[in-house]
């Protein structure tokens, strides 16, 4: 039985910079997969592919690339892996004062304040801005340090104007809670996401973390703004959005594969989660990354 907390990541900038910039691609595997946290705030360029993502209690399936930017010590899985099909992943990160602590109070750093705050859920890019600041993102490969500084300043005052986004934990939801939630919530999270194939009852995640069943149920909704069966839930839908994408099982080998114990309750919880039947995720599927 696993019992693990996030893994804290020490990120030490190369010697001479205030910020960490690293490109990965085929050649070069981004292999930290954990689920770990880091006091630095991150920003995520994936280029095309396709993959699961777990931000805090937020859990979701994405599909042609990804732009995510990912608030201090809010815990993640890595984006990619060998079988997301991207061409590469681009990652920032830098400590919310690595300009100095005064620096972004100024006015004309207003819209960065805005975002960081916003940062703490997690904040998925789409549309125009994933593009343009993916672009943007990538060309930093052959700027000098300098430019690098000015253009990460532009791409996150680009963000803190966008409107195409998403905040992907509720307004509350922060893992920076005192140590004991901490170390609470992330047995749990590391319980399902080892048992999620198996059935898990709530006495038993409920004596895990030593609480009876009903003060479980809600500490578990105040911290993550969601039931705890709810969670779980989206947790197999998501992998089996994973296994359609990536694995030629047929959708009843999904469907078992990913916890679930009744083909017509799969279907139902799936079309209600993203909108379309298994069958049709899929086909829709592989015309997009076709």
């Amino acid at each position: 039985m696993l019992k693990q907390k996030p893994t804290f990541e020490a990120i030490e900038p190369n010697f001479g910079h205030s910020f960490t910039y690293q490109k990965f691609d085929e050649d070069r595997l981004n292999k930290n997969n954990i689920w770990h946290y880091h006091p630095e705030i991150e920003l995520v360029y994936v280029n095309g592919g396709s993959g699961k993502r777990q931000i805090g209690s937020h859990i979701s399936y994405y599909t042609d690339g990804d732009l995510i930017l990912i608030g201090s010590n809010l815990p993640h899985c890595g984006l990619t892996d060998s079988l997301t099909g991207n061409l590469s992943e681009t990652v920032i990160q830098m400590k919310q004062d690595f300009l100095g602590n005064e620096f972004f109070d100024i006015p004309e750093m207003k819209n960065i304040q805005g975002l960081f705050e916003m940062a703490k859920g997690g904040i998925a890019f789409t549309g125009n801005t994933k593009l343009k600041i993916g672009d943007k993102m990538e060309v930093l490969e052959y700027q000098s340090d300098f430019q690098r500084l000015l253009s990460i300043l532009n791409i996150l005052n680009e963000l803190g104007k966008s409107k195409d986004f998403k905040i992907l934990n509720a307004e509350g939801f922060s893992m920076e809670t005192e140590i004991k939630d901490n170390d609470r919530i992330n047995v749990v999270f590391n319980y399902v996401r080892d048992n999620f194939k198996e059935e898990i009852a709530l006495d038993e995640i409920a004596d895990l973390v030593s609480m009876t069943v009903p003060s479980f149920c809600r500490y578990f909704k105040k911290i993550t703004n969601k039931t705890f069966v709810q969670f779980v839930n989206e947790y197999r839908l998501v992998h089996a959005s994973k296994l359609l994408s990536e694995k030629s099982l047929s959708i009843t080998e999904v469907c078992f594969e990913s916890g679930f114990n009744n083909f017509s309750h799969f279907n139902k919880q799936f079309k209600a989660f993203t909108g379309q039947n298994p069958s049709q995720y899929r086909s829709q599927l592989k015309q997009v990354l076709s």
